[in-house]
């Protein structure tokens, strides 16, 4: 992706202050995603970042994950595996709990999602903290596929939690 590429999606990204609640600037992707171009270059870019790798299934994160998520497995020929907020999986299913700012919440994966050595790439749209992705990639690993990577469309470095230092 060239520079001119990425500062079309910086732009196509409208900030929503104060959503969902106040002091939160909310960046929100549907002014991207209708955009038909910008929204291949994005599929492009994350496959392209991944296309050296073997991807048996791609992992979304509700809600915003599964629309990128879905075009990134159908680009990889692959399928795609969905990871849900609380009791939307209608199957036998699996949680994991994570640390909110203001509490904790958790995600959810049907327990047959994933066979033992799967390789999968996680997607999301946004990188804030860490707590979310965290939570599906223990998900993944506790049904023992591999995570190949990460990829995400917004990173909020300053959010980001800093890594535990080795002693």
């Amino acid at each position: 992706m060239d520079h001119s590429q990425l500062e079309r999606l910086r732009q196509a990204i409208r900030d929503v202050p104060d959503f969902p609640r106040k002091g939160i600037m909310f960046k929100d992707i549907t002014t991207l995603l209708k955009n038909a171009e910008l929204l291949q270059i994005s599929v492009e870019y994350i496959y392209n970042y991944f296309c050296s790798e073997k991807i048996d299934l791609v992992a979304g994160i509700e809600s915003r994950g599964f629309i990128l998520g879905a075009a990134v497995a159908y680009k990889f020929n692959c399928g795609f595996i969905p990871i849900r907020k609380p009791g939307k999986l209608p199957a036998a299913k699996i949680s994991e709990e994570y640390q909110l700012e203001y509490g904790t919440d958790k995600v959810e994966i049907h327990q047959d999602a994933i066979v033992p050595g799967t390789r999968v790439l996680l997607v999301d749209d946004l990188l804030a903290t860490g707590g979310t992705s965290r939570a599906a990639c223990n998900l993944i690993k506790r049904l023992r596929g591999e995570i190949v990577g990460l990829a995400f469309l917004i990173e909020l470095s300053f959010l980001t939690l800093p890594q535990p230092q080795e002693p």
